[in-house]
């Protein structure tokens, strides 16, 4: 069963709508129960809902983000995961640095699609660039699903 993790900095915005939207594309294919899909924050407090923005960008693609709760990393967490998905370098290097014994199953998201750039934070822009973000985020999964698939095999 396949485990993925997304990490921004809250957990508010950007990794817990790369969840719902990879969880989607899993769905699609009748997979879900298959795969576990969660997120997390390098600097997240517990228990916070996902933003009004972000929860309306992803209503307008119909997906739910109202049940989502903020989480910080925890060792068991990425222990847990087959693989981890950062959205910049910053925040990779933060857990490689933390928990290095997990460095080798963490990688940026854009790796997905052979680049290497960060997923820039929406908070404090307005609904077009919540909806940019993700697109951008949306994008990357759909053109590296393939990838997710061979790396988690």
């Amino acid at each position: 069963m396949p485990s993925i993790l997304f990490i921004c900095t809250a957990n508010q915005c950007r990794s817990p709508m790369a969840q719902v939207m990879l969880a989607a594309k899993v769905a699609a294919l009748n997979q879900s129960e298959a795969w576990i899909i969660g997120s997390a924050g390098t600097s997240a407090a517990e228990g916070i809902m996902a933003t009004p923005l972000a929860r309306q960008v992803m209503a307008r693609k119909g997906l739910d983000l109202e049940p989502h709760r903020s989480r910080g990393v925890t060792a068991s967490l990425l222990e847990s995961a087959d693989l981890i998905f950062t959205m910049t370098r910053n925040h990779r290097e933060a857990l490689c640095i933390e928990f290095p014994q997990f460095e080798h199953k963490i990688h940026l998201l854009s790796e997905l699609i052979d680049q290497t750039f960060d997923i820039d934070d929406p908070v404090g822009g307005d609904e077009e660039d919540y909806r940019l973000c993700a697109d951008e985020m949306g994008q990357i999964i759909e053109k590296g699903f393939q990838r997710i698939i061979a790396w988690v095999r």
